[in-house]
């Protein structure tokens, strides 16, 4: 009997010594997301949270909180892309480890050096040893395999391979060291004052950190590079000629109307995270899920953020302005005419049916005198709807305005002569 299970551990153990590297490579990737999301019904909140939040005429000034309701993870949030305006909010600005999301910044990085012609999509990506001995979601990358930049992001994005996020950051930044220091600094200039990375694909690290709302604004800044959705709406994939299958580990691809990525992430101390991108018509959202307890409750959560969007709220376009003034008149001034500002955006976020029809005023005098200076307010559009004002926007100098005096009138002169 001893004889025998000897025997068959044997056997099984050559068997798995000998299995193919497309299913050795599954096997990894299912450890970043093993369940399956099963679908729910649409969940339309009550009118009464919108109506909390709005502002006159429902346009939207506050985010729900989970006064309003709750979502089965640590930390969470809701943002309409284009507007960055805040739809929900729990805990966003908290420090916490957010494993795999980490690649978002990765591959803000790879598509910034793509569109500088820094790198191109078929040069090659040499493999390390460092980049080898990553643990976690891989591709089994081998020291000395060559692969393309296209290969490598396709493997990052869809099936959130470390080793894969590794080679890039080094074919990028020359070390992985380096290229955190460039995640670092692309962090502060977008405002992320809640982040710090240590490495560039996610594994848990003492100073590697960041919070749900720094996460939203680099999942924005990535949606800014359209091309990224050509990887991150990839369901099913291969490498090595189709002997390594690449399975994408968002499973909302396949549930969720609208679902354009973006990235997943599972570790001990992160927990289970998404940060989720969606798009109907012209409503673009990210919901970002931090320290879910598991697969099924992150997904849920991701799903019941991104219902209550689309549930419940609506864009429209910013009017028309073809009568809002260019420039106007100065008097008294060394200039008889300056150019004006005004900072309107392209559309708006509005509670979903609350208004039909947006119009405009504008409130600016025919002149001022100078000195004036740049910046400085001469006048204001201010938007309505159906119930009042919505919003006042500042009509402003786009530079200083000088008063005119003897010295001054004394060159116009002394140029205008000379011009004769």
């Amino acid at each position: 009997m001893k004889n025998k299970l000897i025997y068959f551990l044997c056997i099984v153990t050559l068997i798995y010594a000998l299995m193919p590297r497309a299913y050795a490579a599954e096997r990894i990737f299912m450890e970043e997301d093993t369940s399956e999301f099963e679908t729910e019904e649409q969940f339309v909140f009550s009118p009464e949270i919108t109506r909390v939040m709005a502002g006159t005429d429902s346009f939207i000034d506050k985010p729900a909180t989970t006064s309003n309701f709750d979502v089965p993870c640590k930390a969470a949030f809701l943002v309409e892309e284009k507007s960055g305006r805040i739809l929900y909010e729990k805990n966003c600005d908290e420090q916490v480890p957010m494993a795999s999301i980490t690649k978002v910044m990765t591959m803000i990085l790879v598509m910034e050096a793509l569109d500088s012609g820094k790198i191109k999509l078929n040069d090659t990506v040499p493999i390390s040893n460092h980049a080898f001995s990553m643990g976690g979601s891989q591709v089994w990358l081998e020291p000395g395999e060559i692969f393309t930049v296209d290969e490598m992001l396709k493997a990052v994005a869809v099936s959130s391979a470390n080793d894969a996020a590794v080679a890039l950051a080094e074919f990028i930044g020359g070390s992985e060291e380096s290229f955190c220091d460039m995640m670092n600094q692309k962090a502060k200039s977008l405002g992320m004052e809640n982040t710090h990375f240590v490495n560039a694909c996610g594994l848990d690290a003492d100073g590697h950190y960041s919070s749900a709302k720094d996460v939203s604004i680099m999942a924005r800044e990535l949606m800014k590079h359209e091309d990224i959705y050509n990887y991150t709406t990839i369901w099913m994939d291969y490498l090595r000629g189709g002997e390594t299958q690449l399975v994408n580990t968002n499973k909302l691809l396949r549930s969720y109307n609208g679902i354009t990525g973006l990235k997943t992430g599972t570790t001990s101390k992160a927990g289970v995270c998404i940060c989720a991108t969606a798009k109907r018509e012209n409503l673009s959202l990210v919901a970002v899920v931090l320290g879910a307890n598991s697969s099924q409750e992150r997904f849920s959560a991701a799903k019941k953020l991104l219902d209550f969007g689309f549930s419940n709220f609506e864009v429209k376009k910013f009017p028309d302005t073809p009568d809002l003034p260019r420039n106007i008149k100065v008097r008294l001034g060394v200039e008889k005419m300056r150019d004006l500002n005004c900072d309107i955006p392209e559309s708006l976020l509005f509670a979903k049916g609350t208004t039909d029809e947006i119009t405009y005023e504008i409130d600016v005098p025919d002149s001022i005198d100078a000195p004036m200076y740049k910046n400085m307010k001469v006048g204001s559009l201010i938007l309505r709807g159906a119930q009042g004002k919505i919003r006042e926007y500042d009509i402003t100098l786009s530079n200083d305005v000088a008063k005119i005096d003897f010295k001054s009138a004394l060159g116009i002169l002394t140029k205008k002569i000379g011009c004769m």
